[in-house]
């Protein structure tokens, strides 16, 4: 629904002879209006992507399949019997990317995997035919601009957003929210707290504190320092979501754009110095859209600042070391716990953790082994 009306009003911005500028929102869904065969067909509105960043499955989706709405566990069982491919793929808890694997099934008769694989070969196609576009996979002649910062700064600016998100009525908000699940419960209702507003950054990170002032057994010192962790699981969940971010535009868009050899047309405007705005921001981007508009050669990427040098250097190694193969999740069954590729396996085995669980279980075969003994020893001598 999003890219076939964002898709319609830009058709109609440009039927005016005018530019058409789309602004933030969820990655996966401006992605999708960026590129040509982002989805994984035309019926649907949803692809491999979504699943890092939106809820699987709708209303309807889960009227006609329930088993979407069952526990994680009988949803995986199913997905390893009609697609074992993704349902290697994915971590045991991706609650959300399972069940999408498994609704894409439903929706189209075929194994995820194989969808995404019949759509990579078709990108691949059209790269190799690009019908006489310059464009590459890009669906218009776009220009894109990445408004970044130092890390740091970021962080800085993240932490100080939740505090005036507290100012301004965070926790009166989020209690109502914790009101209502009570009021529901003491109806009998189940409210699905696995999606939709329910997972949102802000809520579950306060629960805890909505519920021990329920208890009514804490002091009161003992509350606000509940209250004030609470508020620090807000800042880190708030921290965690925008390196997500930051992680979509290095890996999904900068390999979207690698493939089509359109990596120059992505922009890195540095907003570290806010007191610099006009110099850092407004200024390089001006400069850039008039020379795309006027058809005149565009800057090189690297030039505009020492940030976008260095953010460009990294990803472009990057892409020069990644590998290839798809990932697949591994379990550590002397842990019991899965990883999701090998880069974390790697760390998982050679970590601290793990080396000290095979320290333990190799004492204790000792000590087995040394009671075994013993105990022969002494079903010997009262023979």
């Amino acid at each position: 629904m999003f890219r076939r009306e964002c898709l319609r009003l830009i058709n109609d911005i440009h039927a005016r002879g005018k530019l058409a500028v789309l602004v933030g929102g969820t990655h996966y869904y401006t992605q999708s209006v960026l590129f040509q065969d982002q989805l994984v067909s035309k019926e649907l509105e949803s692809s491999d992507e979504e699943s890092d960043s939106c809820p699987a499955g709708d209303v309807d989706s889960a009227v006609k399949w329930p088993i979407l709405n069952a526990e994680p566990e009988l949803v995986l069982q199913k997905l390893r019997e009609v697609d074992p491919i993704m349902a290697d793929h994915w971590h045991p808890k991706d609650t959300r990317k399972i069940r999408r694997s498994l609704e894409i099934f439903f929706q189209t008769g075929k194994p995820a995997s194989q969808v995404y694989a019949e759509q990579r070969q078709s990108k691949q196609a059209n790269a190799n035919n690009d019908n006489g576009s310059d464009w590459g996979q890009l669906r218009f002649d776009t220009a894109i601009f990445w408004v970044h910062s130092e890390k740091a700064i970021l962080e800085e600016r993240l932490f100080k957003r939740v505090d005036v998100m507290v100012e301004q009525g965070l926790l009166s908000e989020a209690s109502r929210m914790s009101d209502y699940l009570q009021e529901q419960k003491a109806q009998g209702i189940t409210v699905d707290q696995t999606r939709g507003v329910w997972i949102s950054i802000g809520f579950k990170e306060l629960a805890p504190y909505f519920n021990a002032l329920r208890e009514d057994s804490r002091t009161e010192k003992e509350l606000e320092t509940l209250k004030q962790s609470c508020i620090g699981s807000v800042k880190i969940a708030t921290r965690q979501y925008a390196m997500s971010q930051l992680k979509w535009i290095r890996n999904k868009l900068w390999t979207g754009l690698a493939k089509g050899a359109m990596t120059g047309r992505l922009y890195i405007l540095d907003s570290t110095k806010v007191e610099d705005w006009t110099k850092n921001v407004t200024e390089p981007s001006e400069r850039i859209v008039e020379a795309h508009i006027g058809k005149k050669p565009l800057p090189d990427p690297k030039s505009i600042s020492e940030l976008a040098k260095t953010t460009f250097e990294a990803l472009e190694a990057k892409s020069l070391s990644t590998d290839p193969s798809p990932s697949q999740c591994i379990t550590c069954d002397i842990c019991r716990k899965t990883l999701t590729n090998k880069e974390q396996w790697q760390i998982h085995i050679n970590g601290s953790v793990h080396k000290r669980v095979l320290k333990s279980l190799a004492k204790k075969r000792e000590r087995d082994a040394y009671l075994r003994k013993r105990q022969e020893n002494l079903g010997n001598t009262l023979e």
